[in-house]
């Protein structure tokens, strides 16, 4: 129910001047990091002897090096070689696994702690992907399969998507054998393949051996991010959701002919008009409580009058200023709308034809709730050209799903992060992009993206681009981070 006007006037006063007081005596400090390998009190981790964490670390760094080196491009994955890399540590240390291989080169790799308790709770899933996007080696400083370290950071295609975070969780499993840790409940480890095209290495899972999830109650997967700016982590975001693809392809038809005579109403000129059409189209703005709860608790880490939007955002979203603002700030704008990216273009395959149809394809990104049907009736509304169709490329929708915030998981995950990270606040978070906790939340599971590494901007960007990369002291860092989360959870106490 919307209260009376008078009484937004009001709550906006007294949190106008709750801020203003607030940074009169003191601006929030951007968290230091915790040294590396220095133990951290109350952590599981701190049991473990200083030389014993060095040598997790210095495991870690080779291992990550191992790890990039295997190209597992996709298309066409050839996962099984990741696979391969997996079963040879898990075999070392004992760890119970069992590899897939539900097509030629194609694979999961499933592995289990079991429970040491007589009592068990639902087990705790790691899961990560082995394939990785593409790369064009003339364009990286250094190969991109080469797991070199220069400059402090280690170089290769999946340090920042995802094979740093599987590396991780791969070093948890190891440091619970090798520390004998009481599980409360079983620590799986699952490691598909197809992620980055179709997915089907989590589809084949579910549909096939499902039984070997358990009926888990947590999910670990990517997502989330650690921002670090000036050397100290401005916050710690856990993905609790994603926005969902629905992706279109838009045709523009028209009459061929020789491109010595221009054709005004030709396939790639309505092409162009349509695309101009829909770019310039803004969906509505809509906040999610989730978005909310990330804007309310970033807010008094932000200048006064950013603060002030961050913590009245319902009422903000109505002024047309800060929708114009919005639309130009990358970090928010995917925060607050269904986005629309072009992304592929396609006409003649000769520069003097003019062809008979011109086509391009739009990344759409739909918000939890979103309706797809609607967005679609809009921008062919949007387009008004009966020569040009739009029509969506997905075989199906999957409507996007997040998880609550109120769990032991989120809880330890946030603890944690806070004793890393003190200072910093920790936030849920919707990704842009999607992950595979969609994919398994239906199956009863609380899934987060949890990312134990801190990046920079720039470090972030080079996902899926070029010159990808992480710091050399985060790999150090990360796995040991992560095992103070799971030991939080599926620790017996």
């Amino acid at each position: 129910m919307r209260k009376p006007a008078r009484w937004d006037r009001v709550v906006t006063f007294i949190t106008v001047a709750l801020i203003l007081s607030v940074q009169a005596f003191a601006e929030p400090a951007l968290s230091e990091t915790i040294p590396l390998e220095q133990p951290v009190s109350g952590m599981a981790s701190s049991s473990i002897p200083v030389d014993r964490l060095q040598q997790y670390s210095d495991l870690a760094v080779g291992w990550m090096q191992e790890y990039l080196r295997i190209d597992t491009t996709n298309p066409p994955g050839n996962e099984m070689r990741a696979v391969a890399f997996y079963k040879k540590v898990l075999d070392q240390e004992g760890i119970e696994n069992r590899p897939f291989e539900y097509a030629p080169g194609r694979g999961d790799l499933w592995a289990r702690l079991p429970h040491t308790t007589v009592e068990a709770k639902r087990p705790i899933i790691l899961l990560n992907h082995m394939d990785v996007v593409t790369s064009d080696a003339a364009h990286w400083k250094v190969p991109p399969f080469s797991g070199e370290i220069k400059d402090g950071w280690i170089w290769g295609r999946g340090a920042q998507d995802m094979k740093d975070e599987g590396l991780a969780q791969l070093v948890v499993m190891v440091m619970l054998k090798r520390e004998k840790i009481e599980l409360d409940r079983d620590v799986i480890f699952l490691a598909v393949s197809d992620e980055e095209a179709d997915g089907s290495g989590s589809d084949w899972f579910i549909a096939h051996k499902r039984d070997l999830l358990e009926h888990a109650e947590f999910l670990i997967n990517e997502g989330g991010e650690n921002l670090l700016e000036n050397g100290n982590v401005k916050y710690v975001g856990v993905d609790v959701g994603e926005k969902t693809t629905f992706w279109l392809r838009v045709v523009a038809h028209g009459r061929p002919g020789h491109a010595s005579r221009p054709i005004p109403n030709s396939a790639p000129n309505r092409l162009v008009r349509a695309l101009d059409r829909i770019l310039a189209y803004q969906t509505p703005l809509r906040v999610l409580p989730v978005v909310e709860e990330f804007l309310r608790g970033m807010a008094p880490y932000e200048p006064s009058a950013k603060a002030r939007e961050y913590l009245n955002i319902r009422k903000v979203v109505e002024d047309k200023k800060f929708q114009d603002d919005v639309a130009k700030d990358e970090s928010l704008n995917f925060l607050l709308r269904d986005t629309i990216s072009l992304t592929m273009m396609g006409g003649s395959e000769q520069t003097n034809v003019i062809p008979p149809e011109a086509w391009a394809n739009l990344d759409v990104r739909i918000l939890p709730g979103g309706n797809p049907k609607a967005l679609l009736a809009e921008i062919r509304k949007v387009v008004n050209d009966p020569n040009v169709t739009v029509e969506p490329l997905n075989a199906e929708f999957r409507q996007a799903n997040y998880s609550p915030t109120d769990t032991a998981l989120y809880s330890a995950i946030r603890e944690v992060s806070a004793t890393y990270f003190p200072g910093t606040p920790v936030v849920p978070h919707i990704t842009s992009g999607y992950t595979e906790n969609q994919r398994y939340r239906p199956l009863g599971m609380i899934a987060y993206g949890f990312n134990p590494y801190a990046a920079t901007e720039e470090e972030g960007n080079t996902e899926h681009g070029n010159d990808e990369r992480i710091r050399v002291e985060e790999v150090r860092r990360g796995p040991r981070i992560l095992f103070d989360v799971v030991a939080a959870v599926a620790a017996a106490r």
